[in-house]
């Protein structure tokens, strides 16, 4: 065992040793593996191997679509065979819902360069002939798709990583990790210690002990996942004597099963509720390359399902019951990227439900993350800091297993899952409730999604196309277009900057000029190293050195943890996070002035208020911080308070705001009213893959103001030239379903030249807009395009920034 290393990878399971081979492709060779028992020994070895391309996130998307690719060259590359067998992946649909969910995928997978087909009931039994297609509608197939043998996977990987100089240890257990004052990483194991600059936990089912070991608590228990093989059936045993390939992977989406060939027979796995979370505390030491026992009853729904729809399944007869570990998360997505926490350069590969597929793709983007700092594509999807405290052990036992049992259900646009809610809840969370407000989730908090009106179940009817909500969310946007609207926004990041130091370390971080005077208000965003936009800050100053910023709720850990990060050593700044002590409430609308006239004595007018400025104010009785800006284009003002006086200003300005219309609203109208402002929104609009320039920020971009980070390499990102200008485009033709977000934008032969990157109904307009990204030189207004929504294709032109309002004479109002 040697003493020092530039990278510790620990775990040895598919997902470390790929994390160890990108390092060594991408030159760093002086890094270590080191595996408690063997390779495979956690879940990749009883894994089912299979390589499904269907994902709806963007990310995992393209991390499922580089690891198939790199496993059909892998075996030529290392010599060693990997079992792909290329058979294609076959999901049926039984209904128009499941087909919509297909074709918004399709269209995500066009954007990414994944191929996907769809099939006619009779093109299916041409396929799969063994299939009784009674009661399907139809179905998309992969033909890149199939299933790979997951050992000789991971030892093709391991191979090929020693061969570029890495190392592996087996029978290296890790008993403690620790950070030296000089930053170094002292990794301790039962063979000796290590120092390093670098860590990686890819530790699989034991990724809590891993954690616990430097102080964190990751976000991933391991749920049990089962299938059953059978003995051979004579149908498939003839399909081999006469030279047939195997038939693709089965899928029946609306039954929860996959089922595929194995060995002359089938290999079925169902996704089934009631399966348990295990491991919750920690692996047991006694448990190593073991399986729990097989539970038949669980699976007998699905076991129907399959005879029902493969009758040959009822023939064959058990030769066993798979049932391991499998590691969740509560989104049912990875967690790839740096931790928290003030661990630096401690990075995590955990979590991973389908970890066959995202093994290569997710250690390909680690590794570019390690070596080059920041990844290639957009891993805001998978980042391990989209969770927060809140994810406690039962939160994510609950949560993973909700997880688990909904792999196969049809997943809209605006789904929200119920386990493990109502769980951070606002002070005014009942007075919403009574007045028909039904909830969504984020970062752990409950927010008004939409507001039912009387006579109205109080509940979501999820659809790709216009849903349950449609009206009444029109309904809220044209309220406070007319009157006014408030809504509870208090999940936001709330953070106090302070310190000798603090203007000239936050001017440096930020492509804006900070606000010049006490109470002025600027839009400031942090770009990554090369010139993507890694956050974005509504930035008030209080003093010289005094700065309050507002970010995206979703992103609080993220955020934190780059400005944590970031923090001079010498100690001139230092960080207050406010966002449980500060509640934020939004007043927007034309009589948002005079309603707040009757509950402060503050003066509201522009010359004493203008636009983009902030003041401390009573509101009624409440000491507040007034922030004259909003994410609807209306006039208005965010209300910041101490949250235990958050009902005390609710009431107030219900009670005021009552004679003049003033009514709640929520996400989905506020929502809708950006897209017709055409605001972006990080991780959607806003990422690492389009430069800040890309993105239509030039007056949020002062590439003269002097130094700060991302500035060099936007400027030479801009000197060699963009690929893509951000666009707002009007939508015709629509009928019941308007643009979701990626969906792929067309010239009129019916190319790619764009994506979209989220879509809706804009009611102050009364037009279907899209936000998105097209070539630059189809960036002109006027251009006229076609967008591609559910497999329809509509036709679409670019139209000016903000077609509501382009001047902003409502907010300056």
């Amino acid at each position: 065992m040697q003493t020092s290393a530039r990278v510790v990878v620990i775990g040895g399971g598919v997902v470390g040793v790929s994390t160890l081979y990108h390092l060594a492709k991408k030159g760093w060779t002086d890094v270590v593996l080191l595996e408690r028992t063997e390779l495979t020994a956690g879940s990749t070895w009883h894994a089912a191997g299979l390589l499904p391309l269907f994902n709806m996130s963007y990310s995992v998307g393209q991390i499922h679509k580089y690891s198939v690719a790199l496993y059909q060259t892998l075996e030529a590359e290392t010599e060693q065979p990997v079992g792909f067998v290329q058979c294609g992946n076959l999901r049926l649909a039984t209904n128009r819902d499941r087909m919509d969910e297909y074709r918004h995928y399709a269209g995500t997978a066009r954007t990414i360069g994944v191929n996907a087909e769809f099939l006619s009931p009779s093109e299916i039994a041409e396929l799969w002939p063994l299939c009784n297609t009674d009661g399907l509608v139809g179905a998309i197939f992969h033909p890149e798709d199939g299933y790979i043998q997951p050992a000789d996977l991971t030892m093709a990987l391991a191979k090929g990583a020693r061969q570029m100089g890495a190392t592996i240890h087996q029978q290296a257990e890790v008993t403690g990790i620790e950070q030296t004052q000089s930053g170094e990483w002292l990794v301790r194991t039962n063979k000796g210690d290590i120092r390093c600059d670098h860590v990686v936990s890819a530790t699989g089912n034991y990724a809590r002990q891993t954690g616990r070991m430097v102080g964190i608590d990751i976000p991933t228990i391991p749920v049990e996942h089962q299938f059953i093989v059978t003995e051979s059936h004579q149908a498939l045993v003839e399909r081999r004597e006469q030279g047939l390939p195997e038939l693709p992977v089965l899928r029946e989406s609306d039954a929860s099963y996959y089922l595929r060939e194995e060995r002359q027979g089938l290999l079925l796995g169902p996704y089934e509720v009631g399966a348990p979370a295990c491991f919750a505390d920690g692996v047991p030491e006694t448990f190593e390359k073991d399986l729990f026992p097989g539970d038949l009853e669980r699976l007998l729904p699905h076991v129907e399902a399959c005879i029902n729809r493969v009758p040959i399944f009822e023939e064959v007869g058990i030769k066993d019951i798979v049932n391991g570990p499998i590691a969740y998360t509560p989104d049912g997505s990875p967690l790839v990227g740096p931790a928290w926490g003030g661990l630096r350069n401690f990075w995590i590969n955990e979590g991973h439900s389908f970890g066959i597929t995202a093994a290569g793709g997710a250690g390909w983007q680690l590794a570019e993350w390690i070596v080059e700092g920041q990844p290639s594509i957009d891993m805001l999807g998978v980042d391990p800091r989209r969770f927060g405290d809140y994810a406690s052990k039962s939160f994510l036992k609950n949560k993973n297993e909700e997880a688990y049992s909904n792999v196969f259900t049809i997943h809209y646009p605006d789904e929200e899952r119920a386990a493990a809610r109502p769980l951070r809840r606002t002070p005014c969370y009942d007075r919403m409730k009574d007045r028909g407000a039904v909830f969504g989730q984020l970062f752990g908090w409950e927010r008004p999604n939409w507001f039912a009106p009387e006579g109205v179940a109080a509940e979501d009817k999820w659809s790709f196309r216009r849903a349950n909500y449609f009206q009444p969310v029109g309904d809220e946007c044209l309220n406070v277009h007319e009157n006014a609207g408030l809504q509870d926004m208090s999940a936001f990041a709330k953070t106090y900057v302070s310190g000798p130091g603090a203007n000239d370390w936050l001017d440096r971080l930020v492509a804006n000029n900070l606000p010049k005077k006490v109470g002025r208000i600027g839009l400031c965003h942090a770009l990554y190293p090369q010139g993507g936009v890694r956050s974005e800050f509504t930035v008030m100053r209080d003093g010289p050195n005094e700065f309050y910023l507002v970010s995206a709720g979703a992103w609080q850990r993220f955020d934190w943890a780059y400005l944590e990060r970031m923090l001079p050593a010498d100690g001139s700044v230092r960080l207050d996070h406010l966002t449980t002590q500060m509640g934020v409430l939004v007043l927007a609308g034309p009589k948002a002035r005079d309603i707040l006239a009757e509950v402060t004595d503050t003066d509201l007018s522009n010359a004493a208020f203008p636009w983009l400025s902030g003041q401390m104010a009573d509101i009624g009785l409440a000491p507040s911080r007034l922030m004259r800006v909003n994410f609807v284009g209306e006039l208005g003002w965010e209300i910041h308070h101490p949250i235990e006086m958050q009902n005390h200003i609710f009431d107030v300005l219900m009670d005021a705001g009552a004679p003049l219309g003033l009514k709640p609203f929520g996400i989905r109208a506020m929502n809708a009213m950006r897209l017709e402002k055409s605001y972006r929104l990080i991780g959607t609009e806003l990422s690492l893959e389009y430069a800040a320039l890309e993105s239509g920020l030039h007056r949020f971009v002062q590439l003269n103001k002097g130094d700060f980070v991302g500035r060099d390499a936007l400027t030479q990102w801009q000197g060699r030239g963009f690929d893509n200008q951000y666009v707002t485009l009007e939508v015709g033709d629509i009928d019941d379903a308007d643009a979701l977000g990626n969906e792929p934008l067309l010239n009129q032969a019916g190319e790619i030249v764009g994506r979209a990157t989220a879509g809706g109904f804009g009611w102050r307009l009364g037009k279907s807009l899209a936000l998105g990204y097209v070539q630059p030189d189809l960036a002109e207004i006027g251009t006229e395009l076609e967008i591609d929504i559910l497999g329809k294709i509509h036709p679409c032109q670019i139209v000016e920034e903000s077609p509501f309002d382009p001047t902003n004479e409502r907010l300056r109002a």
